[in-house]
């Protein structure tokens, strides 16, 4: 910490004024034969690659942009209906928030698993983007909408909640504050303190304001309201010793570094960075990866924090191609050794060298299962793979990388008529032996929907219902196999059967239980 005479001759050499500053649907049930897929989930959409477009519409911009400012009173209405993704891109209808309470949805939405199935990742970022009427007992603080930014956030999909608050317009403290975290978090803080200093009553604290004081360029009102902030007891001892550094780090040359105190915040995390501190993302939430994929950051860190982003779909899996071959590793052993191997493999499979790619799929494949990023290995290769002449084991293993890709309805023609076949043309064997393949096919083969959830199909509760098929499917891929039956029985019954058969899959083809 700043030793106590050094911080009172900072503070003397200011004049002593006490600055004020206030702060302030339909749905179609389960038969035999498989229903008709929705068609926003036709391409697997992910937040950073397809979210079901057609070829004539455009995606919505996520770059971040200054929103516009407005201050309005919310008593009669609510943000909560705000999305990125109109009705007629999701194939969900407005319904769908509509008929649930709005703290039932907030809960559930909050119960969501980061690192869920890849499945279940692109129909939750689907429902969070979604434009929808707003739930009932929405009241005035924009809970689904505030947990819909916050899961988002938790998923490190920092580009399209900062997309949605614009959309929403930052005019409430609370989502001034969560856009506030996310420009820090994503290098652009400009913009927030560039309205900051516009709507100053919207500032989530005093450490907000005397940083987005000094960024403009007023260093001695920020040196004064931070005296007037600590004299007030209004800033944390670390807070305090964080800013005099960053307003005049020339009078701390020399002094030990700072030691952490308290959990990290992003402005803390953008602080200690400022002054020369920087700290690792690597034991932070997901959402501080972004800062380690900057240039500024070693190849090692980026290389990181990329498959951290991409395990929950944050991170296009181009992206991470992208830093995996950006150079030769000058290392071996633990990420230098997926390095290599993921690079042997692209290189023999641009080349089409049909024997390279037999030498070097099954240690590409065994990396990225280290890291649980199978089926992003499959999105960028399983179609490509099914082209190539391959024969014997190494043709078993391209058909099964392919079954977790797009195109699993064409890898299942590509290989043997098993029980993955069968379930990728949406008609399992009915009777396998083994248990959790036996759990799957009741799921297509006349297994009902729970009561407590087709009551909750009665009355209208689209959204509800699949969010917690959802929830029951993290259960199922965890070991649970009538849960997992259950939840793969609702999203058929739903429509959204391109997503049970695509979950199903990942489920029986990937280690889901660790």
């Amino acid at each position: 910490m700043v030793p106590d005479l050094v911080r009172d001759c900072f503070r003397t050499a200011l004049c002593c004024v006490c600055l004020s500053l206030p702060l302030a649907t339909g749905v179609a049930w389960a038969q035999d034969t498989p229903l008709s897929a929705i068609e926003w989930l036709n391409q697997q959409p992910t937040v950073t690659l397809d979210m079901g477009l057609t070829p004539t519409e455009t995606l919505p911009e996520f770059g971040v942009t200054i929103p516009e400012i407005a201050v309005s009173p919310l008593a009669d209405k609510t943000l909560d209906a705000v999305g990125l993704l109109p009705s007629n891109v999701t194939g969900l209808p407005r319904s769908l928030w509509a008929n649930s309470s709005g703290n039932r949805l907030s809960d559930l939405i909050e119960q969501q698993r980061p690192e869920m199935l890849p499945a279940m990742q692109a129909l939750l970022y689907t429902l969070l983007l979604a434009e929808a009427d707003a739930p009932r007992n929405e009241g005035r603080n924009n809970d689904v909408l505030l947990a819909r930014i916050d899961k988002l956030v938790e998923m490190g999909a920092l580009e399209q909640a900062a997309a949605l608050i614009e959309l929403a317009g930052a005019a409430t403290p609370a989502l001034f504050k969560r856009w506030f975290d996310v420009t820090l978090l994503l290098g652009h803080e400009d913009d927030a303190c560039d309205a900051l200093m516009k709507t100053p009553h919207l500032a989530p604290g005093y450490p907000a304001r005397i940083f987005c004081t000094a960024r403009s360029g007023d260093w001695r009102a920020a040196a004064l309201t931070l005296d007037t902030a600590k004299a007030l007891g209004l800033i944390s001892e670390e807070m305090d010793a964080l800013l005099l550094r960053f307003l005049d780090p020339e009078l701390f040359e020399g002094e030990p570094m700072l030691v952490t105190a308290g959990p990290s915040t992003p402005l803390k995390f953008r602080l200690y960075e400022a002054i020369g501190e920087g700290q690792t993302s690597a034991s932070l939430p997901r959402a501080y990866a972004h800062a380690d994929l900057r240039d500024t950051a070693g190849w090692k860190a980026q290389l990181e924090a990329a498959e951290r982003l991409t395990r929950t779909s944050a991170l296009h899996e181009n992206r991470l191609l992208g830093i995996y071959t950006e150079r030769k590793p000058a290392a071996s052993g633990m990420i230098w050794d997926r390095v290599a191997a993921l690079q042997a493999f692209d290189a023999a499979l641009t080349a089409n060298d049909v024997s390279a790619v037999a030498d070097t799929l099954p240690a590409a494949r065994s990396a990225m299962r280290q890291v649980r990023l199978e089926v992003a290995f499959a999105r960028l290769y399983g179609s490509e793979l099914l082209t190539l002449p391959l024969q014997g084991t190494t043709a078993r293993l391209a058909r099964d990388v392919a079954l977790l890709s797009s195109d699993y309805e064409r890898a299942a023609l590509a290989g043997p008529r098993d029980f993955l076949a069968g379930l990728a043309l949406g008609n399992p064997p009915r009777t396998p032996t083994d248990p959790l393949h036996r759990a799957i096919s009741d799921a297509f083969h006349g297994a009902g929907v729970p009561q407590e959830l087709s009551a909750m199909l009665a009355r209208g509760q689209l959204g509800e219902v699949i969010l917690s098929a959802m929830a029951r499917m993290a259960e199922g891929a965890a070991g649970d196999t009538r849960a997992l039956t259950e939840a793969l029985a609702t999203l058929r019954a739903v429509g959204l059967e391109d997503t049970a058969r695509r979950a199903a899959l990942q489920v029986a083809l990937l280690d889901t239980r660790g």
